[in-house]
């Protein structure tokens, strides 16, 4: 039987290290802890891939917005300015998580947030460079990142088709390995502005490229839906502690957020087969025990011929189904045949 390749699950550090190299490498044990479906047991491949973010502070804000007060209780600092210096982490600081994650045999992904960022590539070859959706249509960035010839994901939160087709324009004139992520930039996504039918329209749409899902809902109910949308790959944000002082926390998966999500997109990938209707061998014992056979609705003595007000259905399913009654109504009883047990044909004559 033909199975779907493997979803490309992306555990998302982003900002959820909280300016510290070593909350980030617990992110990355995180994300690359196999999981056990403990039912039938069988163990699941970890999240495939980790994400952490690179900005270039010049190319942030404006300088007003930079110096504005930032009262909020999930704040680093008195600014906005300040909030995001403590958040950034240098280049080195990316190269040991890099380190850390490949040793961890989990693929990287590095979101860059503005061409100033685009120094951290002298020490790091990432896997795939992320456009945040923010930066879609930051076209200078997308030239920028086109030239590297990496492949690319693209996170479409801010955009409509126009601004996703004039990112493509750009990327293309260097290479196709793009991949396109459905996204809300709402922090956390209200339900009903997911709109998880943009996965099959974008699949649709551009066939050439993945297509997969940026979530930022709470749970993770839209990241399994997503994949049987069609979804290769899927991006959540993973925190030690959905409780942690930060932007991020509160809709990111923790922990057990992380098993259950690897564990449901792993056996959904399973479950989801082939477009055909079939009685699968594996049900054929329950077929038997629990399908419907004629028999009988009194005692039927040797030699008496069968009416259809003799029979009605009973289980197990090892006789015959009443669409072909026509095989027991009309024939005689070759033995005492007692009521509520099943007739089979052996036991009947012309």
């Amino acid at each position: 039987m033909e199975t779907r390749k493997s979803t490309l699950i992306v555990g998302e550090i982003g900002q959820n290290h909280n300016g510290s190299v070593e909350i980030a490498k617990l992110i990355v044990d995180l994300c690359a802890r196999p999981v056990l479906e403990e039912t039938f047991n069988i163990s699941v491949r970890s999240m495939d891939a980790v994400k952490p973010t690179k900005r270039d502070l010049n190319e942030e804000m404006s300088v007003s917005q930079m110096k504005r007060p930032y009262p909020s209780p999930l704040a680093f600092g008195r600014t906005y300015g300040e909030h995001r210096k403590f958040l950034e982490l240098s280049n080195e600081q990316h190269f040991e998580i890099y380190t850390y994650a490949r040793q961890k045999g989990l693929r990287f992904v590095e979101t860059i947030c503005g061409i100033g960022a685009l120094g951290i590539l002298k020490m790091i070859t990432p896997d795939y460079l992320k456009v945040a959706s923010r930066d879609l249509t930051n076209l200078p960035l997308l030239e920028r990142l086109g030239e590297t010839r990496l492949p690319i994901i693209l996170s479409t939160g801010m955009a409509g088709s126009e601004e996703l087709d004039a990112a493509l324009s750009i990327i293309v004139r260097f290479h196709e390995n793009i991949s396109i992520l459905h996204c809300t930039s709402e922090y956390p996504t209200y339900p009903d502005n997911v709109n998880l039918n943009t996965i099959p329209y974008l699949i649709k749409r551009y066939p050439k490229y993945a297509i997969g899902f940026s979530d930022h809902t709470i749970g993770i109910s839209a990241c399994v839906a997503a994949v049987a949308l069609g979804a290769s790959i899927v991006e959540k944000h993973v925190t030690l502690d959905r409780k942690m002082k930060g932007t991020d926390h509160a809709n990111s998966v923790g922990p057990d957020g992380v098993n259950r999500m690897v564990r449901d997109i792993r056996l959904l990938e399973r479950s989801l087969g082939v477009e055909d209707i079939f009685v699968s061998p594996s049900v054929q014992e329950t077929r038997t025990r629990l399908e419907r056979s004629i028999a009988s609705t009194r005692l039927i003595k040797t030699g008496e011929r069968i009416q259809e007000s003799d029979v009605h259905l009973l289980s197990p399913g090892d006789g015959v189904k009443w669409i072909h009654r026509d095989t027991i109504i009309g024939k005689r009883a070759a033995i005492d045949i007692p009521q509520d047990e099943i007739i089979y044909p052996e036991n009947l004559t012309k």
